[in-house]
């Protein structure tokens, strides 16, 4: 049984913007793997020549992005980007949801959090 997982990020961006770089395969390939290819709701993550695919399950357009790893035997696991921009504040913040193995959550917490560095130099927001 996998644990779920639930990180906050501060990004210096607008949604639309965040958004791109969350769900285009060109957006995502500027800081989540070395390529990434589209084809229907199959997204294919090249990362040091391997593959990984994962399923586009639900999107809300500036709002959320949801996939599925086909290789994942639980079907009810899933990652996730969603864009919350507080009220009062105006700050955009990205909470990205995993699920993972319990073994390696301080590994892949470290991960996300590499990945997200990334993104934020990619978008100027570092």
């Amino acid at each position: 049984m996998k644990e779920k997982i639930e990180l906050e990020f501060i990004l210096r961006t607008s949604p639309a913007i965040l958004y791109n770089r969350l769900s285009s395969a060109s957006g995502l390939s500027e800081w989540f793997a070395d390529d990434v290819n589209l084809k229907g709701q199959i997204y294919t993550f090249v990362w040091d020549g391997a593959e990984q695919q994962a399923e586009l399950i639900a999107k809300k357009e500036n709002k959320f992005i949801r996939f599925h790893w086909l290789d994942d035997e639980e079907k009810d696991t899933y990652f996730e980007f969603l864009i919350n921009v507080d009220e009062l504040t105006g700050e955009t913040a990205l909470l990205v949801t995993d699920f993972i193995e319990a073994d390696e959550k301080e590994s892949s917490i470290e991960l996300w959090n590499q990945q997200i560095d990334q993104l934020k130099q990619v978008l100027g927001s570092a």
